[in-house]
């Protein structure tokens, strides 16, 4: 089974090849429902429409964008009527003219309106103050929501409708009809009714069962979809600077844009530096375009690569090219997951057999009957009756086809997922990739950041080295004031230039009338200081004008801003980290602010304070200045001749309850890399304090990385548990190298723009929510919303609960279709008749399928689950274990009924007219009791204790107490429809007996030890051999 799996139900989680999906769909077969198997799978046919489409949309916007067409222009350049309900509201521009404006990107009819200026007055807004809020609603009303159209979602009746079209229950009905059409002609009423009834109800319960099971599934993944659709931008609104939901955008907001962000609607740029945008997602052209006033058309759905700017929207929804695209690409439906792949060919194999069983079992039967009828002598006489038998056996047969072909496998996958994902959505984890969720349970390497992930991204300013002094920073007024009386008013003028200048954070009033900043963690904790030093944030930018910006990137490392002096000169101001930063300068301020030569002996000396508050775990950063001639050519930022103003040391401390989560992964044979953009000490001192770097643990910085050859990385690599000052490069070969060289399943973690190759290329892709770019989120597989190494933890365990609950509902469900097919063809050939009829084995299917779905597919994660190894890859989906349990579990059932079905009146006593009819129902009641004590059993698989946690698992008893209290119903109450008698107190009592050896009978069977020895060799971080097999136990 497992050759024929792995050769065609087989394929990788992310980088699935169209050739290998189509393989496996071709592969299926023995399918009762198409519509509900492959609800959760992508359409092709309407992908190919959709790449289509999106061709002809990209096709579209790089002729706009590339070929600026003087009669286009022309033609545009005549101003549109304005639609008299845009006259009525005040605006001074038709929504349709405005948003072709930049769709064409017409600078001629632009300039015709006025530019930017003119635009904001057309449509009613102050370029400093943003729109108005009370005015929103009048606004969105003319110029459109930022929305686009999506499938309306299905309703519960579809759900109803979908189960139906299942082909074996559609027979049944039509079983049913005949059936009730022949009794009611031999019978009468109303005893001709009943069979036929039966099994109607038994349709109308197993179709409402699995519409409403379908439909709180598709509840949970609506809300999953909305979540992902969360996206917050910063706005200017009511002259006060926030932060709004992409859905509340609306012609007219002043949108602040930075490094990671996707634009997120059409617009006009206003100000900013070095803005460079990437329009591939549009116009699929990869060479990213700069945006400044020559070229200032920014298009919704396109992502800032680098710099940052302002923006002024002009068009919404679906007046955008990226809104139209949108409502293309929501209709190719999800990619299928690894595991729903797999158990659709487990599911066509055990279909292949159950219908061969099923048409024999029916030729048996009718053979049987025929030659019962030859016997007797009477083959030709033919009656209603005859047919009532033939109609009977023939629903029998469909019925083992219901029961013997897994539907319900695939689906459980999903079932599973949907619950797993509302969890750690609840938990901070919103899980993008359906597949990911599976993956992460066979996680064996996490590749984690530092800053945010480990740390609680929460930086104070702690120490500064100034005029050859440290200084200690308490974080109150009198610190701030005893550093201010030990320095002289030189140097703190141009430590104040250095923080205020050369900063892309802002310090902005809110509405309440406090300061308020906004930015990276690192640049928040500068400016607090530099408050605290008494310096006033717009009197200092007041000081100079900004003539050019190069942001901070994980490249560069460094942030640097050109400026006028108000004094007269050119200045530039540059920090970052501290060993490029201090390799730049060849100058120092002295203790009168006047720069003076910096010698050997000085850089060793601060190369020693560097490493010294590394050593204490403090983010060092040099800020630094240099100052030009008028003349300097093109403004271009020097890379040398700088004079060092001072170096500082920012607190971020180690998040609660890491350490512990380090373990947990360890224990579990998770290995976990920080890779980090921070000085090695630094690292280093943080990997000690969560417990990453051991004695034998290896620490590298990333171009000492970089320059070694395939054969020292593949010696080098087990044992790096610390990679310090790396570029994304270095983060995505690392990753590129576990895969390929090591067999290892990643996770990596990112926040960054650049972080996305990293994120791509890895199993599973974990970005920031927090401290994450647009970018980053968009490339990820899971989104931690808290940025929590914690949360990490938490997915990898509901990973392996998902894997090991599908794998807990596939060992009970194929226990239930071998013994419900050899129960009912064996009696078959040796009896003449089956000893469940259709309406029992309906339920029973519904017992093992939907509700043994929900109860096993559904169980929480245990603490278990984190002291076993990893799952690797291409390891069997069924393993020995699973065979055993299913083999041994089958074996003893089908011995207890064939007993009970050969010598069961005789051991029990069971006498009279309905003898048959009251044995057949205590073999119906005993079959049960044995699928639901197994169903307990298969809680764990390997451990004897199978009730630990089980009130934990409230799906699990709201399955498994409502299933009993109906099957007593049936037995007792339902008599007429189910072909059943009351049973007495002693066969009930037999009934649980048998059905509860069941667990004797796998407390056994788990003694027998089947699986390969899978010890660990002792943990290349000097950890202890991870417990496995017996030991787990």
């Amino acid at each position: 089974m497992e050759k024929y799996l792995k050769k065609n139900f087989e394929f990788d989680p992310k980088n699935r090849s169209e050739e290998a999906i189509r393989r496996w769909r071709s592969a299926v077969g023995v399918v009762k429902n198409p519509r509900r198997r492959f609800r959760m799978v992508a359409d092709l046919v309407k992908r190919q429409e959709t790449e289509q489409k999106k061709l002809k949309i990209q096709e579209k916007v790089r002729i706009a964008i590339t070929v600026q067409r003087a009669a286009f222009n022309f033609l545009s350049a005549g101003q549109q009527k304005i639609s008299e309900e845009a006259r009525q509201a005040g605006f001074g521009i038709d929504p349709n003219e405005l948003a072709s404006i930049v769709r064409s990107h017409n600078l001629k009819s632009l300039n015709d309106h006025g530019g930017v200026d003119g635009i904001a007055r057309k449509v009613s807004v102050s370029l400093d103050d943003g729109v108005i809020e009370k005015e929103l609603l009048r606004r969105q009303t003319i110029y459109g929501f930022n929305q686009y159209l999506e499938k309306p979602s299905r309703n519960f009746f579809m759900f109803v409708w979908e189960a139906l079209h299942d082909l074996t229950l559609m027979i049944l009905m039509i079983c049913s009809v005949v059936s009730i059409g022949v009794g009611l002609g031999t019978e009468g009423w109303p005893e001709g009714m009943y069979d036929g009834m039966g099994i109607l109800i038994s349709i109308f319960l197993v179709v409402m069962v699995t519409a409403v099971s379908d439909y709180r599934q598709s509840l949970q993944f609506k809300d999953l979809d909305k979540e992902k659709k969360k996206i917050f931008v910063q706005v200017t609104r009511d002259g006060y600077r926030q932060k709004i939901s992409i859905y509340d955008l609306a012609v007219g907001d002043i949108v602040h844009l930075s490094i990671g962000d996707q634009v997120p609607a059409d617009g006009i740029f206003m100000s900013g530096y070095s803005l460079l945008v990437d329009e591939s997602s549009l116009s699929g052209e990869s060479e990213p375009v700069n945006i400044d006033h020559s070229r200032p058309f920014l298009l919704s759905g396109t992502k800032v690569q680098d710099g940052s700017g302002k923006m002024l929207v002009t068009a919404v929804g679906m007046r955008t090219e990226w809104g139209r695209l949108m409502e293309t690409l929501s209709q190719g439906g999800e990619d299928e997951t690894p595991l729903q792949v797999k158990l659709n060919g487990v599911a066509t194999i055990i279909g292949k057999i159950g219908l061969g069983f099923a048409v024999l079992t029916f030729v048996v039967l009718v053979t049987r009957y025929l030659v019962g009828k030859a016997l007797k002598h009477e083959f030709l006489k033919w009656s209603s009756t005859d047919a009532l038998v033939l109609v009977d056996y023939f629903a029998i047969a469909v019925t083992i086809i219901v029961v013997a072909v897994p539907e319900g496998l695939p689906l459980a996958v999903t079932l599973s997922l949907a619950f797993a994902m509302k969890k750690l959505m609840n938990d901070k984890a919103l899980v993008r990739n359906l597949a990911a969720c599976e993956t992460m349970g066979s996680a064996s390497c996490i590749c984690t950041d530092k800053t945010g992930t480990l740390t609680t991204n929460h930086m104070i300013l702690d120490k500064i080295w100034i005029s050859e002094e440290t200084k200690v920073i308490s974080g109150n007024s009198n610190s701030g004031d005893t550093l201010k009386s030990t320095i002289s008013e030189e140097v703190l003028s141009i430590l104040l230039q250095s923080i205020f200048q050369n900063t892309g954070s802002e310090v902005v009033k809110g509405k309440d009338g406090n300061n308020t900043i906004l930015g990276t963690p690192t640049e928040s904790a500068l400016l607090e200081f530099g408050l605290l030093l008494g310096g006033d944030f717009d009197t200092q930018r007041s000081e100079a004008k900004i003539i050019k910006v190069e942001p901070f990137n994980s490249v560069r490392k460094k942030m640097s801003v050109l400026v006028a002096l108000s004094s007269g000169g050119l200045r530039v101001f540059c920090k970052g980290a501290s060993e490029i930063i201090l390799g730049m300068c060849d100058k120092i301020i002295d203790s009168n602010g006047v720069p003076v030569k910096l010698s050997e002996t000085q850089v060793a000396s601060v190369k020693d304070i560097i490493n010294g508050l590394a050593n204490e775990a403090l983010r060092t950063l040099c800020l630094a200045f240099k100052d030009m001639v008028e003349s300097s050519d093109g403004h271009n930022i020097p890379s040398e001749g700088y004079t060092l103003v001072a170096v500082v040391g920012i607190k971020d401390p180690v998040r609660p309850g890491v350490k512990e989560a380090v373990q947990t992964c360890l224990a579990a044979g998770i290995t976990v890399r920080m890779v980090t953009g921070d000085n090695i000490n630094t690292a280093k001192a943080i990997a000690r304090e969560c417990g990453i770097l051991t004695e034998d643990g290896l620490a590298i910085d990333g171009p000492d990385f970089r320059s070694k050859s395939p054969e020292e990385m593949r010696e080098l690599i087990p044992k790096i548990q610390v990679m310090a000052r790396s570029l994304p490069l270095d983060k995505h070969s690392l990753v590129t190298q576990l895969r390929s060289m090591f067999g290892e399943v990643v996770a990596v973690t990112g926040d960054g723009t650049n972080d996305a190759p990293a994120l791509h290329e890895a199993d599973i892709g974990l970005a920031m929510g927090i401290a994450g770019t647009e970018v980053a989120k968009e490339n990820a597989d899971v989104i931690i919303m808290d940025d929590n190494f914690t949360t990490i933890v938490n997915v990898a365990r509901w990973g392996r609960a998902v894997y090991i609950n599908i794998q807990k509902f596939v060992q009970f469900q194929l226990t239930v279709n071998v013994v419900a097919l050899m129960l009912n063809f064996a009696s078959a050939c040796l009896t003449g008749s089956a000893p469940l009829t259709a309406v029992q084995l309906l339920w029973v299917n519904m017992i093992m399928d939907t509700l043994g779905a929900l109860a096993l597919a559904t169980e929480p994660p245990n603490d278990d689950l984190m002291i076993r190894p990893p799952v690797g890859r291409g390891v069997n989906f069924i393993t020995r274990t699973m065979w055993r349990n299913i083999v041994g579990q089958g074996i003893y059932q089908l011995i207890v009924l064939a007993v009970l079905e050969i010598y069961g009146k005789r051991l029990f006593k069971i006498t009279g007219s309905n003898a048959d009819t009251v044995l057949n129902t205590f073999i119906f009641n005993t079959f049960v009791f044995c699928q639901l004590f197994n169903e307990i059993n298969s809680r764990d698989m390997e451990k004897i204790n199978v009730f630990r946690g089980i009130f934990d698992s409230w799906v699990f008893i709201g399955v498994m107490v409502p299933t009993v209290v109906f099957q007593a119903v049936i037995v007792e109450f339902l008599g007429t429809f189910a072909s059943t008698m009351p049973l007495s107190w002693h066969l009930w009592l037999y009934s649980i007996l048998i059905g509860s050896v069941s667990m004797i009978v796998a407390v056994i069977l788990k003694l027998i030890p089947v699986e390969a020895s899978a010890k660990i060799s002792e943990h290349h971080d000097g950890y202890d051999t991870i417990p496995s097999g017996p030991e787990s136990a």
